[in-house]
């Protein structure tokens, strides 16, 4: 009997989809992506559904986890109910051991349906890096410690609540949940097959890491974005939202490129870390029957559009990094698929042969990964209840609806792949027809039933 494969899969958090250094970044460097990269198939257009939270990554993470799509999920994914079988949920019940460390956004019951192991468990959005609350792995799932922060100290009592048993102090995120799976790996002896996921919490704000990674990325090096403005072309009523708040009003030029070198410099960081977890791997002597999934939860603006965050529907928030690797999948290869995160976990199914739950909605890359199939030929894209897009082969439109601003933009992303000029005005037509399939969309996926969608589409 064959054995199963190993599944490690590694979830970065705020990495948008051209930050690796051997496919699409000249001045990135990942040399254990690009690793990856070189063995596997990578999805060149993967992409977030949007979020119905400025949290984003809470829903995305939902979806990753349940295979569903934004507006099935329970709330914005704050808890995930029984019904909705998770990944880790599945595997363990088919014989893998199950481990989980890292970043958790999505409740303390669901992690503890997912996984039969853990280690460095945090449950939360973000934190300090040098000093994140983290769990050890408690096996009766209550996680009921608590552990409390001042925020800042110098001008307020005011404190924080946190789900938390320990902290290590001045250990970086990306080594600590790193060096959590590589203790798993050293000590594992059974002959189970094993689903490690390993959530960072990087190159998420506060943008921190050590020295070393810092230095080599000069900020007066840094190249703006094509489409970096100062301040975005309206207000759609995301101004004050934290991710905004990062940096002053306008965004001033040298500020973006210090933003981006910070940004640049957690990825590598982070990849450095990565890298860690391979050599494991290959130790082992597990690397030939192991399955890698990397992914993004999301983009970033830093800059673009004279945004900060991804509290947008820019291919800059909403496409992300996608790569499967390992076992018979294809190597070097680069896939135009249009797909969303939550068809990872149905990948998973097909690629451990386990049957797909009827609770999963996203559909299955495997034949994408070996006969090149397109998938999906449109793409629905929502933010809470203040934009939708819809992005049909070269175009995509963008519709802005908040208290009574109206705004379309439209544009050819063969073009103009940064999203610079707005050709709604010139082509009333097309805006029209993609306007009709929004409209579809909006009546199908359910979102009607939601007070983010009614909001939406009454003021539509």
């Amino acid at each position: 009997m064959t054995k199963q494969p190993n599944i490690i899969f590694l979830l970065t958090d705020d990495q948008r989809f051209n930050t690796i250094g051997c496919f699409n970044n000249k001045t990135i460097n990942t040399p254990n992506i690009d690793e990856l990269m070189k063995s596997g198939t990578y999805f060149e257009n993967a992409c977030i559904q949007g979020g119905t939270s400025g949290a984003v990554c809470m829903p995305s993470r939902a979806m990753i986890h349940t295979g569903r799509n934004l507006f099935h999920l329970q709330g914005n994914g704050e808890e995930i109910p029984s019904e909705h079988t998770l990944i880790g949920e599945l595997l363990w019940e088919h014989g893998y051991e199950t481990f989980g460390t890292g970043k958790w956004h999505n409740g303390t019951s669901s992690y503890a349906r997912s996984f039969s192991n853990g280690d460095n468990i945090f449950f939360g959005g973000m934190d300090d890096h040098w000093n994140v609350p983290v769990n050890s792995f408690d096996k009766t799932g209550k996680y009921n410690n608590k552990s409390f922060k001042t925020l800042d100290y110098l001008h307020s009592n005011d404190k924080r609540t946190f789900i938390s048993d320990h902290t290590h102090t001045s250990v970086h995120s990306s080594d600590l949940f790193a060096n959590s799976a590589c203790e798993y790996l050293e000590r594992k002896t059974s002959d189970n097959p094993y689903f490690l996921y390993v959530s960072y919490m990087a190159p998420h704000d506060p943008r921190t890491m050590p020295q070393t990674y810092l230095d080599m990325y000069p900020v007066d090096d840094m190249e703006l974005p094509h489409n970096y403005l100062p301040e975005h072309y309206f207000d759609y009523g995301q101004k004050n939202i934290r991710d905004e708040l990062l940096e002053e009003y306008p965004r001033e030029q040298r500020a973006i490129k210090k933003h981006i070198a910070e940004y640049y410099a957690m990825i590598t960081h982070l990849d450095d870390t990565i890298g860690k977890i391979i050599k494991s791997v290959k130790k082992r002597g597990d690397y030939d029957n192991t399955i890698f999934v990397l992914a993004g939860d999301n983009g970033l603006a830093l800059g673009q559009h004279g945004l900060m965050g991804k509290q947008n529907l820019y291919e800059h928030s909403i496409r992300v990094p996608l790569l499967f690797t390992g076992c018979n999948i294809p190597k070097n290869k680069i896939s135009q698929a249009n797909v969303y995160l939550s068809d990872i976990f149905p990948t998973i199914c097909d690629l451990t042969s386990i049957f797909t739950p009827t609770s999963i909605e996203g559909k299955s890359l495997s034949e994408a990964i070996y006969h090149d199939d397109i998938i999906r030929e449109e793409m629905y894209y929502a933010y809470k209840h203040k934009i939708r897009s819809i992005k049909i082969k070269n175009f995509k439109l963008i519709e802005y609806r908040y208290n009574k601003l109206k705004e379309t933009q439209l544009f050819n992303l063969v073009d103009d792949p940064m999203e610079i000029n707005n050709i709604a005005e010139m082509n009333y037509g097309l805006v029209e027809k993609l306007r009709e399939k929004l409209i579809e969309y909006g009546n199908n996926s359910g979102e009607r039933e939601t007070i983010h969608g009614q909001e939406f589409w009454k003021n539509f």
